[in-house]
C-alpha cells in the first residue's frame, strides 16, 4: 500500500493572510517616495536631484562592464543557447573567471562589490545577448544564497559560503512547490529537528531556477513546533549534492530555453543547524526582504530588452519601404515606434532611479522596487509585441529560419517568448498588484485597521475610531489643493514642469479615490482586486512619469543629449497621462460585478456548451504532480559545472 500523497496544510483564507501579514516588514524607518505618492504627497525632494553613484563606484562598475562586454562579444553565442536549450559549461566557466558570480558580493569575500546600479546594467548587457544567461546570474545573486546571507547570515556563514559563491559555486532559491505558489502558508516541505544540531528535510520543490546546476541552495521548509522549537517556515543553506537530494526533472519553457530550472526532491536530507539562516519561523520575512532589491534584476533585463527592440525597430522601419516610403513614415507604424522609444527611455529611468536609491540607502524602496518589477515586466512585453507587429511576418519567423533564407537573423519572436515569464515569476502581475496595494494602504490600516477587523472587540474599535478621526482630520484637507495647481511650480524642469504638476495633482486624486473606496467597501476592500490593480497601475504610471522627468533633467545638466531626453520624456508623459485617465475612468465604470457572475457561471458549468466542437490535445494526467514523500525513483539530473 503506497504512502498517502503529501498535501500542503489546510489553511483558511484568513489564516493564509495572517501568515503573509506576519512576514511583512511592517515598520517604516526611512521615507518612501512611492508610499507618499499613494498618500497624495508628491515628495519630489526624495528623488530630485537624481542620486548619483560615487566616483569609485563608477570606475569599478565601468571597468567590469567593459570586461563583460568583451566577454559577451567573443565568448557568448546566444543563438547556440537558444538552439541547444542549454548554456555551455565553458560559458559558465568563463563567467566565473571574470568574477561575474560575485558582482554583488563584497570584495573582502572575493567578490567585485558592484553597486546595485552597475549590477543591473551588467544584467541588462548580458541579457541582451542571452536572456537565459542573464537569468542564471540574476537567480544566483538576486534571490540565491548571497543576498539572504548578506542581510541575515551569521559571520561564520558569510565566511564559509560567500567566497565560494563569488568565484566558483552557483546558487538557487527553492520556495515554490507543485501545489504551493504565492500562498506560502500551505508550504509542505518539512525540516524536522533531529537533536540540537541537525534538521532533516523532506519535500518537493518546483521551478528551481539554477536548481539543476546549483552547488548551494536556499531552501524554505516548515519546522514543526515542538519543545525548544518555535517552528514555522525557515530558511536553510543546503549543499546541492547532499545525500537525499534528487533533481528529478529539468523543465522546458516557451522562452528562456537555456534556463537550468528543475524539480528537486528532498528525502531525509540532513542539514546542520548552523546552516539555518536566521531564527526558526523567519523564512518568509527573509524571502520578502531579499526580494525588496532582488526584484530590481527583472526590470533591468526588461530595460535592456526595450533598448534592443528600439534598435531593431529603428533599423528595420527605416529600411523597409511600402507605398513609396519607409514604413516608419506611415503613422500606423510610427506611433508604435514612438511608444517603443518613449517607453524604453522610461524603463531605464525607472530601474536606474530605483537602483541608485537602493545604493544611496536613504529611502525605503520596497514599493519602488515592486513598482519597477511590475511596470517593467508589463511594458517590456508590450514593447516586444509591438516590435513583432512592426516586423510583420519576419517578426513571427525564427532567427534561424530568417538566416537560412538569406536575411538578418533577428530573434524578435524569441524576445517576445523570453519576456513573457517576467509577468509571472518573482511575483506575478496579479500578486504584485496585491502586494503593492497592501503597502499603499498601510497608513490607513495602521490607524483604522481595527475598525474593519471583525475579530476585534468594541473597545479596540473605539480606540481605532479615535485614531482614525485624528489622522483623517489632518490628512484629508491636504488632498484638496497643492502645488500642482500653481502654474509656476517645478519651473526648473522647463516644458516638463506641467507633467510634474500633473503628477502632484493626480497623486492627490489617487489618494482621494483610495479613501473613498475604503469608506465604501471597508473590510471588503481586500476582495476588490480589480479595483486595487487599477489603483496600483495608476501609481506605477505616476512613478514612471516622475522618474523620466528627473532623468531628463539630469541628462540636460550633465550630458550631451538633454534636448532629446526631454523630448522622449515629454512623449512618454503624454502617453502615460492618457493611460492614467483611462484607468481612473475604469475605477468606477467597469464590468467587475458582471465578471464575477460570469465566473460563477463558468465554474458551475453553465457555459460548457460553448466548449463543444473542439478537441483537447492535453493528456489525462493529474493537474498537479504527486508529491508523496519518500526516496526518489528517478535519475538524478543534477550536474556540477566546474
Amino acid at each position: 500500500m503506497s504512502a498517502p500523497t503529501q498535501r500542503p496544510p489546510k489553511v483558511t483564507e484568513r489564516e493564509a493572510r495572517q501568515v503573509a501579514e506576519a512576514a511583512r516588514q511592517q515598520d517604516w524607518h526611512k521615507p518612501s517616495f512611492a508610499k507618499e505618492l499613494f498618500l497624495g504627497r508628491f515628495r519630489l525632494d526624495l528623488i530630485h536631484p537624481h542620486p548619483l553613484p560615487a566616483a569609485e563606484d563608477v570606475r569599478r562598475g565601468e571597468a567590469f562592464l567593459a570586461t563583460l562586454r568583451a566577454f559577451c562579444e567573443t565568448r557568448v553565442d546566444g543563438a547556440r543557447i537558444e538552439r541547444e536549450a542549454r548554456i555551455p559549461d565553458e560559458t559558465v566557466r568563463g563567467l566565473k573567471e571574470i568574477g561575474a558570480l560575485g558582482m554583488k558580493i563584497d570584495p573582502k569575500y572575493g567578490g567585485l562589490g558592484l553597486t546595485q546600479l552597475y549590477y543591473n546594467r551588467a544584467l541588462a548587457l548580458v541579457g541582451s545577448v542571452s536572456p537565459a544567461l542573464g537569468a542564471l546570474l540574476s537567480a544566483h545573486q538576486s534571490i540565491g544564497v548571497p543576498q539572504p546571507l548578506k542581510l541575515f547570515g551569521t559571520q561564520e556563514q558569510k565566511d564559509a559560503f560567500l567566497p565560494r559563491l563569488a568565484r566558483s559555486d552557483l546558487s538557487a532559491f527553492l520556495l515554490t512547490e507543485p501545489d504551493v505558489g504565492s500562498d506560502p502558508a500551505r508550504l509542505a516541505t518539512t525540516a524536522v529537528p533531529d537533536g540540537d544540531d541537525t534538521y532533516v528535510l523532506d519535500g518537493v520543490k518546483l521551478w528551481t531556477t539554477n536548481g539543476v546546476v546549483a552547488d548551494l541552495l536556499v531552501v524554505m521548509a516548515r519546522v514543526p513546533a515542538s519543545e525548544g522549537h518555535k517552528g514555522g517556515i525557515t530558511a536553510f543553506v543546503v549543499e546541492g549534492d547532499s545525500p537525499g537530494i534528487t533533481v528529478e526533472h529539468r523543465n522546458a519553457f516557451m522562452g528562456l530555453r537555456g534556463l537550468e530550472n528543475g524539480v528537486t526532491r528532498f528525502h531525509g536530507v540532513r542539514v546542520p543547524a548552523a546552516h539555518r539562516i536566521g531564527p526558526e519561523g523567519a523564512g518568509l520575512k527573509i524571502a520578502l526582504t531579499t526580494l525588496n532589491t532582488g526584484r530590481l534584476s527583472l526590470p533591468a533585463a526588461c530595460a535592456g530588452a526595450g533598448k534592443w527592440c528600439l534598435k531593431i525597430a529603428r533599423e528595420w522601419a527605416a529600411e523597409r519601404e511600402q507605398w513609396g516610403k519607409p514604413v516608419a513614415r506611415h503613422e500606423a507604424v510610427g506611433t508604435k515606434i514612438s511608444f517603443i522609444a518613449a517607453t524604453a527611455f522610461a524603463l531605464e529611468a525607472v530601474v536606474d532611479l530605483a537602483s541608485q536609491m537602493a545604493d544611496e540607502d536613504r529611502n525605503d524602496i520596497r514599493i519602488e522596487a515592486a513598482l519597477a518589477k511590475l511596470y517593467g515586466s508589463e511594458m517590456a512585453w508590450r514593447i516586444a509585441d509591438e516590435l513583432v507587429q512592426i516586423r510583420g511576418g519576419r517578426g513571427y519567423e525564427t532567427a534561424d529560419s530568417l538566416a537560412a533564407r538569406g536575411e538578418r537573423a533577428v530573434p524578435a519572436e524569441q524576445v517576445l517568448r523570453d519576456l513573457r515569464i517576467n509577468r509571472i515569476f518573482e511575483g506575478s502581475t496579479e500578486i504584485m498588484h496585491l502586494l503593492i496595494a497592501r503597502e499603499a494602504v498601510d497608513a490607513h490600516l495602521s490607524v483604522a485597521g481595527d475598525l474593519i477587523d471583525p475579530d476585534k472587540p468594541l473597545a479596540d474599535k473605539a480606540r481605532a475610531g479615535a485614531r482614525a478621526g485624528g489622522f483623517y482630520a489632518r490628512w484629508l484637507p491636504k488632498l484638496v489643493a497643492g502645488p500642482g495647481q500653481l502654474p509656476g511650480t517645478y519651473g526648473e524642469f522647463g516644458e516638463l514642469a506641467s507633467h510634474l504638476r500633473y503628477v502632484e495633482r493626480t497623486s492627490r486624486k489617487l489618494a482621494r479615490s483610495t479613501f473613498y473606496a475604503m469608506s465604501r467597501w471597508q473590510g471588503k476592500m481586500e476582495l476588490k482586486q480589480a479595483f486595487l490593480g487599477r489603483i496600483v497601475d495608476i501609481g506605477a504610471e505616476l512613478f514612471a512619469m516622475s522618474a523620466v522627468c528627473v532623468r531628463a533633467e539630469l541628462l540636460r545638466t550633465t550630458g550631451p543629449h538633454g534636448r532629446e531626453a526631454r523630448q522622449l520624456a515629454d512623449a512618454f508623459c503624454r502617453q502615460s497621462r492618457l493611460r492614467i485617465e483611462e484607468l481612473f475612468g475604469r475605477l468606477w465604470a467597469n464590468t467587475d460585478d458582471l465578471d464575477r457572475r460570469v465566473v460563477d457561471g463558468v465554474l458551475a458549468g453553465s457555459y460548457t456548451w460553448l466548449e463543444e466542437g473542439i478537441l483537447d490535445p492535453s493528456d489525462d494526467g493529474p493537474w498537479i504532480a504527486d508529491t508523496t514523500p519518500g526516496p526518489s525513483e528517478k535519475e538524478n539530473l543534477h550536474r556540477k559545472i566546474t
